[in-house]
């Protein structure tokens, strides 16, 4: 279904602001529970907004009038139209009236664009975009912007999704992907599609494929977002692999932030080359100082104890140990179970000291 309106608009029409609705122009389905929505201006304004940002859009639903807000999947590369792509989770209201009412031809009001969360137009830097499930949008329309800036853009874009169907906009991406080659797509699945075949990544994202998948991420500046569950183990893991926190952007999944003072504070553990600490060992009565950046592995092999390892990556769980007293900071590949932890565990490979800590070794 179509619109009889003259979609030529030209930089005489101005730029849309929030004082006159979107008007829906195309509505094209992504995923399970998952479609994007293409909007013009009743006036043929164009758009104007950086990528990255949000829209937030007033809903009629039953019962009353709900904002939600969403992050804006287009590109302002392409200032005809703006789209958002949404979708519903288990409880949705708003999404869920948009997904099932929301047609070609219906007007509906916005405010914004707005948000932090977004490139630099002019600067030519290399980027990392980590995202999962429908926290893909801001990657989206930030590498649709550097691909049609036609620059030398520098981009590995690494998404998680439950399963291969459920991977919003892929065939948009891979076009994309397949135009530009410094453009390096990598899917992260959790199961396969019944009836055909995966071939990408499975599992969760851990250290191992960040390095696996870009070498030299500690030459890239990372965008971050998806559940926050999600984002909070991506910061665990740059971390514990000494990226430069400063270079590191995330957004929120729920509550987009429109300033800077609005950030939250990260209560980041970072362990400290220059701060001591001490491992130990009780059954061998050995205590060996160290600092914060010295894992147990290596402390313990100083002090010539043996702890049984293998992979050193976190992976293969030989050397887990009894904590009996202190704190770690641990960021570990999938060798140890939450109930290991929650019974005190840790691996010795992957484990750093924060302070005094006492091992069962």
């Amino acid at each position: 279904m179509g619109l009889d309106m003259d979609l030529t608009a030209s930089a005489d029409d101005g730029i849309w602001t929030d004082a006159e609705p979107l008007v829906c122009c195309a509505v094209v389905p992504e995923a399970p529970n998952t479609a994007t929505f293409s909007f013009v201006s009743p006036s043929g304004a164009q758009f104007s907004y950086d990528p990255g940002q949000f829209l937030t859009l007033e809903l009629p639903v039953p019962g009353g009038t709900v904002w939600n807000t969403y992050t804006i999947s287009s590109s302002p590369s392409r200032p005809l139209t703006i789209a958002v792509t949404v979708k519903a989770q288990a409880g949705s209201v708003g999404t869920r009236w948009m997904l099932d009412h929301l047609q070609p031809g219906m007007k509906i009001k916005a405010i914004g664009p707005a948000g932090i969360f977004s490139l630099p137009r002019k600067e030519q830097k290399k980027y990392l975009f980590i995202s999962a499930g429908s926290g893909i949008t801001p990657s989206l329309s930030m590498t649709t912007y550097l691909y049609d800036r036609g620059t030398n853009i520098d981009v590995t874009f690494v998404h998680c999704a439950h399963r291969p169907q459920d991977i919003i906009a892929r065939q948009r991406l891979e076009q994309m992907a397949s135009r530009v080659p410094s453009l390096k797509l990598f899917f992260i699945v959790e199961e396969d599609d019944p009836y055909r075949v995966w071939t990408g990544l499975r599992g969760r994202l851990n250290q191992l494929m960040i390095g696996l998948i870009a070498g030299d991420y500690l030459d890239r500046e990372v965008y971050c977002c998806g559940p926050e569950p999600f984002m909070n183990a991506v910061r665990e893991m740059l971390i514990a692999l000494g990226y430069d926190m400063d270079l590191y952007h995330q957004e929120s999944f729920t509550a987009p932030v429109k300033e800077e003072e609005q950030l939250p504070e990260h209560d980041d553990v970072i362990p400290d080359e220059e701060a001591s600490a001490s491992i130990a060992f009780a059954r061998s009565e050995v205590t060996a100082d160290c600092t914060e950046t010295d894992t147990v592995l290596a402390v313990a092999r100083g002090a010539g104890i043996v702890i049984p390892s293998g992979c050193t990556f976190g992976v293969c769980g030989t050397c887990k140990v009894k904590k009996t007293s202190g704190e770690v900071h641990m960021v570990h590949n999938g060798g140890i179970s939450e109930d290991d932890i929650d019974d005190g565990y840790i691996l010795a490979c992957c484990s750093k000291p924060i302070g005094a800590v006492e091992l069962d070794v």
